[in-house]
């Protein structure tokens, strides 16, 4: 079993603290996405379980074994990094070999294991070539090869695709679910872009300020962000979130009036006169005459099947986003409505947790 966990694992540099004490269970074959700004204590986590840097407490097991203090050679794990981490000096078939070597396999078995690995990433054209004579993306590749040839229990990736353009990100995540799908070996992946956390997880690991927010199904943190860390890492474009105050509350929920004076039904838990931050996503908007929600158009994206409109004065603090049809058509200062159903509206309270819903 290549399950990962982690019990009050924590680090500190000095008297900055990088990680909080943090708990985190993975489980065997799972595609973990840590996700968050950078400088949230990420990479600092996985770093923490390659065994590239001690914790300042805590413990990590991998397949119930404690490996906490244990080099990083010893763990049976393997790690990519962003930046392919290649010998320019080998070729492709001797950079995906070199663990192996290093391993003192024999040399029908390294070869043996360099074609496997290499047919299943589509290398087998390029084994003869030198880095320098390969692109972004199958450079990656080979960095992923040389990473999988060990047949680690678990494959760490530290924003493998960070490097590459908007084309080759696509195609490499969809590299990535294939190959996960195809060994079934855990994963844990870190990055920055919530697009490669929806796409690519089992599950998501939200993290901000060295602080685990949030874990669960991608749709789960879509639908239900637990605080303001999470509305703010899951969603794109991203939620509006809106300072409000709850003017009203009763058993069905609370009324929520932004600083402009509109208000909202939503179906959470609140106190009347507290501060919140109300939350919307751009696609929960309905256009209605009487709506809550109005403002100029001060900027109009069309990306084909779907349009997004920001409404607000340009340089505004709080503009609101509101997706439309891609056909709809909108004119630059033109005045929109929008409403939202009670049951869409996120509210966050001033500690940034979210309020507790009301059950239907």
């Amino acid at each position: 079993m290549a399950n990962v966990e982690v019990r009050g694992l924590a680090k500190r540099f000095g008297a900055v603290e990088a990680l909080s004490p943090t708990d985190l269970a993975i489980e065997d074959g799972e595609f973990i996405v840590i996700v968050g700004p950078s400088g949230c204590g990420k990479s600092t986590l996985l770093r923490l379980i390659a065994g590239l840097e001690e914790p300042s407490e805590g413990t990590i097991s991998i397949g119930g074994k404690d490996i906490t203090h244990a080099p990083p050679a010893d763990r049976g794990l393997a790690m990519v990094f962003q930046s392919y981490a290649l010998y320019p000096h080998l070729t492709v078939a001797e950079n995906i070999a070199f663990p192996l070597r290093v391993a003192r396999l024999s040399r029908a078995e390294v070869k043996d294991r360099v074609t496997a690995v290499a047919r299943s990433l589509d290398l087998e054209p390029l084994l003869a070539r030198r880095p320098r004579a390969l692109s972004g993306g199958q450079r990656q590749r080979v960095s992923i090869a040389r990473a999988i040839v060990r047949e680690p229990q678990v494959l760490l990736l530290d924003e493998p695709l960070s490097n590459l353009d908007t084309e080759l990100r696509v195609r490499m995540r969809h590299e990535f679910a294939r190959l996960h799908a195809q060994l079934g070996t855990t994963m844990i992946y870190v990055t920055h872009d919530q697009l490669e956390a929806m796409t690519l997880a089992n599950r998501i690991v939200v993290m901000s300020e060295g602080q685990v927010q949030q874990v669960g199904a991608p749709i789960e943190l879509y639908d239900r962000p637990a605080s303001l860390a999470v509305a703010r890492a899951i969603g794109s474009p991203g939620m509006n979130l809106i300072p409000a105050q709850v003017v009203a509350a009763d058993a069905d929920g609370v009324t929520l009036q932004s600083e402009d004076g509109a208000q909202v039904r939503a179906t959470v838990r609140g106190e009347a006169g507290a501060v919140v931050t109300m939350g919307v996503r751009p696609e929960h908007l309905v256009a209605s005459a009487a709506g809550a929600f109005q403002g100029a158009v001060e900027l109009f994206e069309r990306l084909g099947p779907l349009s997004f409109a920001h409404l607000g004065a340009p340089g505004a603090m709080h503009t609101i986003v509101a997706q439309l049809p891609g056909d709809q058509r909108v004119t630059l200062g033109e005045v929109l409505h929008f409403d939202i159903a009670p049951g869409l509206v996120h509210a966050f309270g001033a500690d940034g947790r979210a309020l507790p819903r009301i059950s239907p």
